[in-house]
């Protein structure tokens, strides 16, 4: 186990620049059990301990001025349970690698997210999800946990086993313990189509049901400005396998969705009066494209360009609604938005604090360019989000705090109370979940 204790230079960012943080020291831990003894040294040191995957997110969940652990050298996958069709594996592991190791064995994940940058416990502590009618988000598939708790026991939970536990620590905000293996359902590898096409935005929302329950994954991307989206269709396939063609992904996925877009909001950034006519063109850019390939080939993709960004779940039958007020909004205001809105669904899961607790939900993304003002644009799109009972990804920028939470989540008192069991001290507290659960 390394140890190191910050000086100068010792500031932690995360991947959007706008959260930063200088602990009192660092752990490498290479071991459960060495992770154990850094807990247990910080309370001797009066220090709280967080640990941090990526910083994929854009609150400040990982932050910390005292001891931060960086899982990395826990990674990878401890066991493949064929018959029981799991996998289990080090909580450090970048959702890439797995991704690789499972397709290498012939086995996937069901469903993930649009990217793969993150740890498998920094993406599911969050909620990170993608897009679902039946599947739902990463932590939705976990079958079993493991953690080290507050005094520097390792404590396993599943649905037999310490299933309390295990109803909440799957989306865990870091507040229960830290992470350090899961358990995933997997199943034999499979082939998704993808269909990905431009579609009128008010013809999106008027068929949003329509395109949702006709299709195994549907999302699209509002341009504001506009009245186009780019619409995205994933269903399963019996093949045969017809990946884009190499050059074609790097003109349309990298030089396109990446090189150019990046130029744009560098222009949009430093000229905002052009960004409607950027947006326009923007929208126009891609063309429809079908091909069929293994899951994570088709679920996630590159994003090299940088933003911040502010994600709310609402129930899936006010989305429609709330994305015409969003319209209407950004087209009354005067503000300047370069980049699209988002949407995707999940269905309801049983997670105490996933965003899709209980019932069938939608996302709505808002996302501004790196270094451009984004508080006007985020407070009077939260105002819209929180008007429709909305739930903000626990990894993006909110304002909410636990008054609310204990409003839109009817099972926020099982989380606390279950918190106060498991740290007492609040060893893994930090400003964000004072702020979001409570002292």
């Amino acid at each position: 186990m390394s140890s190191t204790a910050n000086g100068k230079n010792g500031t932690w960012r995360n991947w959007g620049g706008n959260v930063s943080a200088r602990p009192a020291r660092e752990v490498t831990p290479a071991s459960v059990d060495e992770l154990a003894a850094a807990v247990r040294r910080a309370a001797e040191d009066g220090l709280k301990v967080k640990a941090v995957g990526s910083g994929h997110s854009f609150t400040s969940i990982a932050a910390t001025d005292g001891v931060l652990i960086r899982p990395q050298l826990l990674t990878g996958i401890r066991d493949i349970d064929r018959d029981a069709m799991t996998v289990t594996v080090e909580a450090g592991t970048p959702l890439k690698r797995l991704n690789v190791a499972l397709a290498r064995e012939g086995l996937s994940l069901t469903n993930m997210g649009d990217i793969m940058e993150q740890t498998v416990s920094g993406a599911t502590s969050t909620g990170t999800h993608g897009t679902g009618r039946d599947s739902g988000s990463i932590a939705a598939q976990i079958k079993g946990l493991e953690l080290v708790t507050a005094d520097g026991s390792v404590l396993t939970c599943s649905e037999k086993e310490n299933p309390d536990v295990f109803a909440a620590a799957r989306i865990g905000l870091g507040a229960l313990g830290i992470v350090t293996a899961i358990t995933f359902a997997v199943e034999p590898v499979f082939l998704l189509t993808a269909r990905e096409e431009p579609m009128p935005f008010d013809r999106v929302l008027s068929d949003f049901e329509e395109l949702w329950a006709e299709n195994e994954h549907f999302e699209f991307y509002w341009f504001p400005h506009t009245g186009n989206t780019n619409t995205k269709r994933n269903n399963r396939s019996a093949g045969p396998e017809k990946p884009v063609p190499q050059l074609q992904s790097w003109f349309e996925d990298e030089f396109l969705s990446n090189g150019v877009f990046q130029v744009a909001n560098w222009v949009g950034r430093a000229v905002p009066a052009t960004i409607p006519a950027i947006a326009q063109i923007s929208s126009k850019a891609l063309s429809a494209r079908t091909y069929t390939d293994i899951p994570y080939k088709v679920f996630t993709s590159p994003r090299r360009v940088r933003f911040v960004e502010m994600e709310y779940a609402v129930p899936r039958a006010a989305v429609v609604e709330a994305l015409r007020e969003l319209k209407t909004m950004v087209d009354r205001s005067g503000l300047k938005v370069s980049f699209p809105v988002e949407v995707r669904t999940a269905p309801a899961d049983d997670i105490t604090l996933s965003t899709a607790s209980g019932r069938d939900t939608a996302y709505i993304a808002v996302h501004m360019f790196q270094g451009t003002p984004y508080q006007r644009y985020f407070t009077a799109a939260e105002r819209i989000f929180t008007a429709h009972e909305g739930r903000p990804h626990w990894g993006k920028i909110h304002t909410r705090d636990a008054e609310y939470f204990s409003q839109v989540y009817p099972r926020f008192g099982e989380f606390t109370a279950l918190r106060d069991r498991l740290d007492p001290d609040r060893r893994f507290q930090n400003d964000y979940l004072r702020r979001v659960l409570g002292a």
